[in-house]
């Protein structure tokens, strides 16, 4: 079965609405049907919306300044320089292809300086996103990589309690907010991990893999027991399996299972991306593709083992690079939505210049989106969207649509419903007006 039919098939649902009026059906009406989001999250980064999003002056990045994740238009292009024109083009482009925000909770940004969180910001960032229908993840509350450096001055028995304490404070200030976490990113690398000190690597390799996984994850539960907490990592060999099934068989209750997929060296392809996700999809979790990147200039040379050793002075984008780049986003998420068990796909970076200065944006550095933006706009908005449709009803005031999954609202003589299709395949419903 072709990729297309498969993402029908798991992804669209045929419905039969039944809508009324004060409990009586509405026979021989017009109705109008239209799509208001996805169930399916796409995601972005809002690593780039958290200074215009707190109100406060724009950095001079070329990230900071172009991602700032915010509504419609894919068309036209973005108004060149900074400034509020900018700031809100680049809004518009985000919303309206994205309806999932990573927001950054690395413990060296957030906390500096032990006791003083950068929690308001944050706030402010994250109710930018869910005031306009986004759901927010934190990415992450446990990582050896951007780790306070104030931690090494501490015992192990200090770092674990003060790693504890951040956990707890952060799910449960923001709570309402931020119901989605990345508890803890890239076990399978933390306790050898030998690049520099840091305070985790030094209580993973004391209490063990599983013990940490356990410690935090049991933290975040206790302060948000309605969290959905993931566990992420890059490593997509089987010692990331193992650590899954050691971590399942010690009963620690994983919501889903988050994949890093930066391909800095090339697509991977849909052969081995659907073998990689069905060989995760074994543990019966949700995936989510947490941190994708697809390169729109010349590919990372293949003997570069950690990425982060490819330091070049410029990584320009390419006309045919773009080209490139544009037919493999479509075919990754095809690939992503045509297996039940992927539930949300993030995109690491709106604008190029992001992380090792790649071109793997869908917006390029002076503002103007590519043809990435426009072909993954085209699937989202277009293929994978019901426009507003009107219908007839039936005598028992029935009309009958297939729509993608997500949430819906139906119109007639001046008043409006909501509903969702949550259930690939048929579906009955009964609206009220």
């Amino acid at each position: 079965m072709s990729s297309d039919s498969l993402v029908r098939q798991h992804r669209t649902a045929t419905a039969t609405l039944t809508v009324t009026g004060g409990g009586v059906p509405l026979d021989g009406q017009e109705v109008v049907v239209a799509q208001r989001d996805h169930a399916f999250l796409f995601g972005c980064t809002g690593l780039d919306s958290v200074t215009h999003a707190a109100g406060q002056p724009e950095s001079a990045t070329p990230e900071a300044v172009a991602s700032e994740a915010v509504a419609s238009g894919a068309g036209s292009d973005v108004p060149a320089g900074g400034g509020t024109a900018r700031s809100e083009r680049m809004g518009e482009l985000w919303l309206d292809l994205f309806n999932f925000a990573t927001l950054p909770f690395y413990w060296g940004w957030f906390e500096p300086e032990r006791g003083r969180p950068d929690t308001r910001r944050l706030q402010a960032a994250a109710r930018w996103f869910t005031d306009r229908g986004c759901l927010v993840k934190g990415h992450p509350l446990a990582w050896h990589t951007e780790s306070a450096q104030w931690l090494t001055e501490l015992s192990n028995a200090e770092i674990t309690e003060a790693q504890l304490d951040r956990i707890r404070r952060e799910v449960t200030d923001f709570a309402g907010l931020i119901d989605t976490w990345d508890v803890i990113n890239e076990v399978v690398i933390m306790p050898i991990f030998d690049k520099y000190d840091n305070g985790l690597t030094r209580i993973c390799r004391e209490l063990g893999r599983i013990p940490l996984v356990r410690t935090v994850f049991d933290a975040a539960r206790e302060a948000n027991p309605r969290a959905t907490l993931l566990l992420n990592d890059f490593d997509m060999s089987a010692a990331y399996e193992c650590l899954i099934e050691g971590v399942l068989e010690a009963g620690i209750r994983i919501d889903a299972l988050g994949l890093q997929s930066h391909m800095h060296q090339g697509y991977w392809g849909e052969e081995k991306t659907l073998g990689i996700i069905d060989r995760f999809a074994r543990y019966g979790l949700p995936i989510h593709f947490t941190e994708t990147t697809l390169l729109s200039g010349h590919l990372m040379p293949a003997d570069i083992v950690d990425l982060n050793d490819y330091q070049i002075p410029e990584w320009p984008s390419t006309p045919e690079g773009e080209e490139r780049q544009a037919d493999e986003v479509v075919r990754h998420y095809r690939t992503l939505l045509s297996h039940p068990s992927v539930r949300a796909s993030t995109y690491w970076g709106m604008v190029d210049g992001g992380w090792l200065g790649a071109p793997g944006g869908f917006v390029r550095a002076d503002g103007t989106p590519k043809p990435s933006y426009h072909a993954l706009r085209t699937l989202v908005r277009d293929e994978w969207w019901l426009a507003p449709t009107t219908l007839g009803t039936d005598e028992r005031g029935r009309v009958g649509f297939t729509g993608f999954l997500g949430e819906y609202e139906v119109s007639a003589g001046g008043r409006t419903a909501t509903f969702r299709l949550d259930q690939p395949g048929p579906a009955t419903l009964t609206v009220e007006l």
